[in-house]
């Protein structure tokens, strides 16, 4: 980046431009510097390193003006191993730093006693210490009014405390400890303020599960119980609420949190081990939460994010080539507007696109834009500047295609970034930030519109120090509020960068934290069972609205860093649904043993959801059509529909056609053709002719042949009768010889049996083996089916 944007440009007047220019001057050449500030004295030696720690745990006010007293507390700490005898600690003012660099210099060498020190003021404004003994730390308040400072032109100015001493190897005066840090100086209203848009980003991590426990209120089950923590007073985001509630911000928020805080306020549960969870206690505790958020945003501007804060530089650079991820991401862009306004009771702006640290490319730009919104928050650091402009422009550029890129003071919004929860650091970003702050207004009297974008989820400690800072900020001399909205409206500078840097300039350092293309498989995999299983559904919305924001929640920017926890929420998302989607089956079958040339087949459906299931098709297949089939074809299919938490008996009608066993297979379908759930497959045995049938009809055969052999018999008897009765014997009476083989004893046998035939009933003539009943299965191995 050009260090020509670090320098002043045109002053107010003449005399200021002289000034600074004397100053920077001064500040090239810190000896010269030294030599030349009034009143003159001589700079205490400088130990080569400092065996004293000197923290500033506050300087108060951050900002001062004329007829201020500035006071400023902390404590100093002997870290040697011998005694300090003869020890003060005092102020110094150092030189005007006229960079933006300087700055960043001077912070570098926060605690270096070689480096160059400024001209104690010395006097009363001085706290004495008869000895430091190792390892003892003492605190220390000093008082000066500001004009005993001899400050001169408005500006930053370095600000040393140090603390001077003598030991017992080294028995001279020497600085021991310093703790360097800036003394910004606007006596009066600046000609030309900047507007400033802070932003103040409520963003939390994943904490609700796909999950929700049995029973129609479906109540949701979060992974832990750290969100209360984080809501209670006290907690990060409850003191993030109550320290924005006084600042003019733009509150950037992620709808997923007020959607689990929201829930927090009925029942719900906390996941534990072994699938087990516990009910949740903290409702009152969200109850506040949300009462107090909604005071705070009701007259500021809220920006949304698009739900769960998806990663969209993970999407543009690993999930795009997945069918379906960016559907994912306009899906939560659509929710994200409903939710804020839902819960807060406030319209949100849904225009902006806010990528992991302002980072962008091309793709990131794409992605960014393509669920609607048209503005990007980026970064200086990454949208940098190469026109050489003597400067820091206006955050709003075009960058194409009806885009307009937001581009965040990089120095700015990084300002607070560390460790914050000892007072020294804090206040030392406090003043650098204002330092910077300063400097920028400083560079010109052009008005610009700069944009503070810093990290998503502060800390406590963090949160206070911004808060700090701001307040100053908005009650110092050079700066006033803007909301996000305005200063993406602003008027571009002509010279600012509008190139967006390529895909392989992206750092390496977040591009190592992506979510990989794995994750975004795995999220459409999940989509693929879910859009199969609604289908079924007579209440869809119970199961697409949880997983939908489930698959939003598993593309969080909130995963960086977090590769393990990501996996393991978005591998319990799909096991979720595949246990849903099984409570929803077909009940395992036994063999079915058939007897006879046709029967009935019930395949039982079983549904365990709370909901009824429709739109659902059974279809039972033959493997071997020829020996048998279903429905009169190779496969026959039926319509289903079970209530929720009932089974029911789907009949299907089949005819045999040879004796032996065939495989069935049964197969739930939805109407749209797609399979579902598990096939069952199941054996049929086939018995056309049972030995019963087969005794049934050996007999109705016997009886055919002596029925034949009876008639027979008869006949031939009755042809007898009638030869005698046309030629009897002229010799005399018959005597039933070889000529007469029918005797009196055989016509009395015949008038016999002819009685016999008119007192029996008649005998049957065609007795059919097929009209013995059927029966199914008489021995009890099989399954018994309906006929």
């Amino acid at each position: 980046m050009a260090e020509a944007a670090d320098f002043q440009g045109m002053g107010p007047s003449p005399a200021r431009r002289w000034l600074r220019r004397t100053g920077a001057l001064l500040a090239g050449a810190p000896l010269l510097a030294g030599l030349l500030q009034l009143p003159a004295a001589t700079p205490a030696r400088a130990a080569s390193s400092g065996t004293v720690s000197v923290s500033v745990d506050s300087l108060s006010p951050s900002t001062p003006i004329d007829g201020d007293t500035l006071t400023v507390s902390g404590t100093v700490t002997n870290e040697g191993k011998q005694t300090v005898t003869s020890a003060h600690v005092g102020l110094r003012l150092g030189s005007l730093l006229n960079t933006r660099s300087a700055i960043d210099t001077v912070a570098g060498d926060a605690d270096d006693t070689s480096a160059y020190l400024g001209t104690e003021v010395g006097g009363k404004y001085v706290e004495e210490f008869a000895k430091l003994s190792p390892g003892v730390s003492e605190p220390f308040s000093i008082s000066v009014p500001v004009d005993k400072l001899d400050l001169g032109q408005d500006g930053v100015y370095e600000f040393d405390v140090s603390l001077s001493g003598e030991t017992s190897a080294q028995p001279w005066e020497q600085v021991l400890g310093v703790q360097r840090t800036f003394l910004p100086w606007q006596a009066e209203e600046a000609d030309t303020k900047t507007k400033t848009t802070y932003l103040w980003p409520l963003v939390s991590d994943v904490h609700v599960t796909a999950k929700t426990g049995a029973g129609e209120q479906q109540t949701p089950v979060f992974l832990n119980d750290d969100l209360a923590k984080d809501i209670a007073p006290g907690g990060r985001l409850a003191q993030m609420v109550d320290l924005g509630k006084d600042l003019d911000v733009t509150w950037v928020i992620d709808p997923d949190l007020l959607a689990s805080v929201d829930a927090m306020t009925r029942n719900y549960r906390i996941e534990g081990d072994g699938g087990t969870t516990t009910a949740g206690t903290h409702q009152a505790v969200a109850k506040t939460f949300l009462a107090d958020l909604q005071k705070a945003v009701a007259d500021r501007e809220v920006v949304a994010l698009p739900f769960a804060d998806p990663d969209l530089a993970s999407l543009a650079h690993n999930g795009t080539s997945v069918t379906g991820s960016l559907s994912h991401l306009k899906d939560a862009t659509v929710v994200a507007a409903t939710t804020v306004k839902t819960v807060l009771h406030v319209t949100p702006s849904t225009d902006f696109a806010w990528p992991v640290e302002g980072a962008v490319d091309p793709s990131i730009i794409k992605v960014a834009t393509s669920a609607g919104a048209d503005k990007v928050i980026a970064r200086s650091d990454s949208l940098q500047e190469t026109g050489g402009l003597p400067f820091t422009p206006s955050a709003a550029r075009p960058i194409g295609g009806g885009t307009t890129a937001v581009v965040a003071d990089a120095r700015l919004s990084t300002a607070f970034e560390g460790d914050l929860t000892r007072a020294g650091p804090a206040t030392l970003a406090i003043q650098k930030f204002l330092a910077q702050s300063l400097e920028l207004n400083l560079q010109t009297n052009q008005q610009r519109s700069i944009v503070v974008a810093p990290q998503r989820m502060p800390s406590a400690g963090q949160a206070k120090a911004m808060a700090q800072a701001i307040t100053a900020l908005q009650n110092g001399n050079w700066a006033e509020s803007q909301g996000l909205t305005a200063a993406a409206k602003a008027k571009p500078d002509p010279g600012a960068t509008t190139r967006v840097p390529s895909t392989s300039e992206y750092p390496s350092s977040l591009r190592k934290k992506e979510l990989p293309r794995s994750a975004f498989e795995q999220i459409a995999r999940t989509q693929d069972k879910l859009d199969n299983f609604q289908v079924i559904l007579t209440d869809e919305s119970r199961v697409v609205t949880p997983f939908g924001r489930a698959m939003n929640r598993g593309m969080s920017t909130s995963w960086r860093g977090r590769a393990s926890e990501a996996v393991i929420f978005r591998a319990g998302v799909e096991a979720w649904l595949d246990d849903l989607t099984d409570q929803v089956r077909l009940i395992d079958k036994s063999e079915t043993k058939l007897s006879g040339r046709s029967a009935t087949i019930p395949v039982t459906v079983q549904n365990n959801l709370v909901q009824g299931v429709d739109h659902l098709v059974l279809r039972l297949t033959s493997t071997m059509p020829t020996r048998l089939k279903i429905g009169g074809k190779a496969y026959s299919e039926q319509p289903v529909e079970v209530s929720g938490g009932h089974s029911q008996s789907v009949k299907f009608t089949t005819s045999a056609n040879a004796n032996g066993r065939v495989t069935v297979i049964a197969q739930l379908y939805t109407e749209d053709g797609q399979e579902y759930g598990t096939p069952v497959t199941f054996d049929v045995k086939v018995t056309e002719v049972t030995p019963t049938v087969m005794l049934v009809i050996g007999g109705g055969v016997l009886l055919l042949v002596l029925a034949g052999f009876r008639m027979y018999t008869q006949r031939k008897r009755a042809a007898a009768r009638q030869a005698e009765d046309e030629g009897p014997d002229e010799a005399g009476e018959d005597t039933g010889g070889p000529e007469n083989p029918e005797g009196p004893s055989d016509r009395l046998q015949e008038e016999s049996d002819a009685r016999s035939r008119a007192d029996d009933p008649e005998q049957p003539s065609d007795p059919t083996p097929d009209t013995a009943p059927e029966s199914a299965d008489p021995s009890g191995t099989g399954e018994r089916v309906d006929r």
